[in-house]
């Protein structure tokens, strides 16, 4: 049984790929992943923030004392609580290349053009064998437009391929005006891949404290709809691998999103949830599908349900929606 996949130009031995998380910052926890199964790992994330912490740190260091008088015209910010930095990060990197064969994603995540995104030549240096760019861009100013925006993510994406040589994905999130669209555009950009979908963080409100909090919150099945219908809609129509994110549990949520067309499906809540064996659960009951349905290979069945491919395309779009709506009972 054949489930081996290419993704970003590398030949996975399975479709199924932790996604940046807390697992992987242990070298044991990603040699798990690897016993387990998992085709490759996407590291946790370095942010822009801690690469500029550290820019300014060193700015200081070898500046200090030159403006030395009362009124100082700089100061160097209270320093960000990250446990790892930059330069961590890059020996995390060379450890984990060490420690497993199969390929090692590096995350970098960022929200605006600047020197942040050389840092992705460093990851290449370090060992990444691709890079997954997480664009975290919250528009807050009600006066820039949405094609300025857009413009910002483009630009970032022009950034790095100009930087690094090899491949890289881009995480995306599902509210752009013309989704689409962007995946177009961020393709032509130079990303390899595209990731569906970002989940941005959502913070609640602490009724006791009265003060905004973090709160995160695990994915569900239910998750999934949202990618798997983006997915179907976009194979064949983009030039990048498609990979799969939020609500894959089971070995069905990833034969699933292969018949719409990712060439990878990324865990992340449910090894949270279950453990990092799951993926050899899922692995396991992958491959009984497929032997019990008589399919040789994940490739054979890669787009079989996407929108190009089924029989009523309609399905994907707005037509099949009034039915939906009364056929609930």
């Amino acid at each position: 049984m054949d489930i081996t996949t290419t993704y970003l130009g590398l030949k996975l031995k399975s479709p199924i790929v932790p996604s940046a998380g807390p697992l992987s910052e242990k070298i044991s926890n990603i040699r798990e992943m690897e016993d387990a199964g998992a085709g490759a790992v996407v590291l946790y994330s370095i942010f822009e923030e801690q690469i500029e912490h550290e820019q300014l740190e060193l700015n200081y260091h070898t500046s200090a004392h030159t403006e030395s008088f009362a009124e100082a015209t700089s100061y160097l910010p209270e320093p960000f609580d990250f446990k790892t930095g930059p330069d961590e990060y890059l020996n995390h990197i060379r450890k984990a290349k060490e420690a497993v064969d199969i390929p090692i994603i590096a995350s970098l995540n960022g929200k605006s053009i600047g020197g942040w995104t050389d840092y992705a030549k460093k990851m290449e240096q370090a060992g990444a064998d691709a890079l997954e760019l997480n664009i975290y861009l919250l528009p807050t100013d009600a006066k820039k437009s949405g094609s300025e925006i857009e413009k910002t993510y483009v630009d970032i994406v022009k950034a790095v391929k100009s930087t690094v040589k090899i491949p890289f994905a881009v995480k995306m999130h599902p509210f752009f005006s013309s989704t689409s669209n962007m995946a177009v555009e961020l393709s032509n950009a130079g990303a390899s891949g595209l990731v569906m979908f970002n989940r941005f963080y959502q913070p609640d409100i602490d009724l006791e404290t009265l003060d905004v909090v973090p709160n995160v919150i695990l994915s569900t099945p239910m998750a999934m709809r949202l990618p798997l219908r983006w997915i179907a809609m976009m194979y064949g129509k983009v030039n990048a691998d498609l990979a799969a994110t939020s609500g894959i549990y089971t070995a069905e949520d990833v034969l699933k999103m292969v018949m719409a067309g990712a060439k990878v499906t990324q865990m992340l809540s449910s090894l949270l949830k279950f453990g990092i064996g799951h993926i050899a659960d899922v692995t396991t009951n992958l491959k009984s599908w497929m032997e019990e349905k008589e399919y040789e290979s994940i490739e054979q069945m890669r787009g079989s349900m996407s929108y190009m491919n089924v029989d009523d395309p309609a399905k994907f779009e707005r037509a099949n929606y009034m039915k939906v709506l009364h056929s609930y009972k």
